[in-house]
């Protein structure tokens, strides 16, 4: 995995966090905040917490697992992405036929679940 790469994974997964982090634990979500939020490398969180540089790397990476299971099985990210490119194209290209034929998607779309 090149830096480009390693930029878009870290950036996609703390957008996930933002989407399911109330679903970890509060010690897995102070880890994962820091982590994700405040750029706290794994040495730096290992110190706050007085555990090794190890515990840390393998509670992230757990939780790295963990984000990609829930949206695996949930999808809010995916949809939303989704919600916002119609969103975009129709705002780039507003036909009334465009406007009816996403909202029969979105209709299909509710008819499935």
């Amino acid at each position: 995995m090149n830096k480009l790469e390693k930029l878009e994974d870290f950036l996609r997964h703390s957008i996930l966090f933002l989407y399911y982090g109330e679903l970890f634990s509060k010690k897995q979500r102070e880890y994962l905040e820091l982590y994700f939020e405040e750029n706290s490398s794994f040495s730096e969180i290992a110190k706050k917490y007085k555990i090794t540089r190890q515990a840390v790397y393998d509670n992230i990476k757990r939780g790295i697992k963990q984000l990609d299971e829930y949206e695996e099985k949930l999808k809010i990210f995916e949809k939303e992405k989704e919600l916002k490119n119609k969103l975009l194209f129709l705002k780039s290209n507003f036909t009334l036929e465009n406007l009816e034929k996403i909202i029969e998607e979105f209709d299909y779309d509710e008819n499935l679940e």
